[in-house]
């Protein structure tokens, strides 16, 4: 196995093996990767792109479209694509990435699918590391596509120097989802699928909704698919990736946050924690919470 700083070396010089090498390290934790993220050089003014939104919006279509721009501009771009889960394996349940299969032998595309591993906020438990590394790795843009399950995608607000939410015409529910919170997280909102029928009136509607908003939030349309609209978006995120300072303590405050949740949590395996569950709950006397407080793990 290389050294860490053969790695490090191996990941700044653009060597893909190495890359996907130490992603695998810091994903699962394995031995040598706290070493590796205290010895990683990290360029922060990379920024990190997020994007999110309800499933069947076209997340993964806009991805590709922007991928396709940004390559045209000789960029480097990193994309984490976030699947759900099967709460049974913990697997991935979508792997849809083979939209963006177009760019998987670009030289300068680096694409990888991530497992939320039961975390329920939409992102995988080690983004914030999978990120930094590939921030380490001199991408100029980095691209995280969630999984927009409801609400829960705001997590994605403390990973993200510009966060993208992505929507279609014929979802009535977006609306109700945006007063319910998306709206403060969104710094711009994509009505995707514009050609479809109620799209014009759809996007005039998120517009009056946000004309109250603290913060300019513009409403772009698009045809991802057809390349529609998406010279518009890029160049708007190109002037609008670099966050003021109040919100740079924010995203520092909540990727400290996550980390030191994550740290203390560590103990706690789902799996045993099922294995436990699982030798008690049929039991009659089986009371959840003082199964809780005696947890040998806690």
């Amino acid at each position: 196995m290389k050294s860490v700083q053969q790695f490090l070396s191996g990941i700044r010089q653009g060597d893909y093996l190495s890359l996907a090498r130490v992603l695998t390290l810091v994903e699962n934790e394995l031995p040598g990767s706290a070493e590796l993220l205290s010895a990683m050089e990290i360029n922060q003014n990379i920024p990190i792109i997020g994007i999110t939104g309800p499933p069947g919006a076209g997340k993964s279509t806009l991805v590709n479209a922007l991928i396709s721009k940004l390559s045209e501009q000789q960029k480097k771009v990193a994309v984490l694509a976030v699947d759900p889960t099967s709460p049974f394996n913990l697997g991935s349940l979508l792997g849809d990435r083979v939209r963006m299969s177009a760019h998987f032998n670009k030289p300068d595309v680096y694409i990888r699918s991530v497992a939320t591993r039961g975390s329920v906020g939409g992102l995988s438990a080690r983004i914030i590391e999978m990120a930094d590394v590939l921030k380490a790795a001199n991408f100029d843009y980095i691209i995280v596509e969630t999984v927009g399950v409801g609400q829960s995608e705001i997590e994605i607000a403390g990973l993200a120097d510009v966060t993208l939410v992505v929507l279609v015409p014929e979802g009535g529910d977006e609306i109700q989802h945006i007063k319910s919170g998306i709206m403060e997280i969104a710094d711009a909102f994509i009505v995707n699928k514009a050609d479809r029928e109620g799209a014009d009136s759809f996007a005039n509607q998120l517009r009056k909704m946000l004309h109250h908003s603290p913060k300019l939030v513009p409403v772009f349309k698009t045809i991802a698919e057809k390349d529609e609209g998406i010279d518009e978006l890029l160049s708007w995120v190109e002037t609008n990736n670099k966050p003021e300072n109040a919100r740079k303590l924010f995203l520092y405050t909540e990727k400290a946050y996550q980390l030191i949740r994550n740290k203390r949590m560590h103990s706690v395996a789902k799996m045993e924690l099922q294995e436990a569950i699982a030798e008690r709950y049929l039991d009659e006397s089986f009371n959840l919470y003082q199964f809780v407080s005696t947890y040998e793990n806690l």
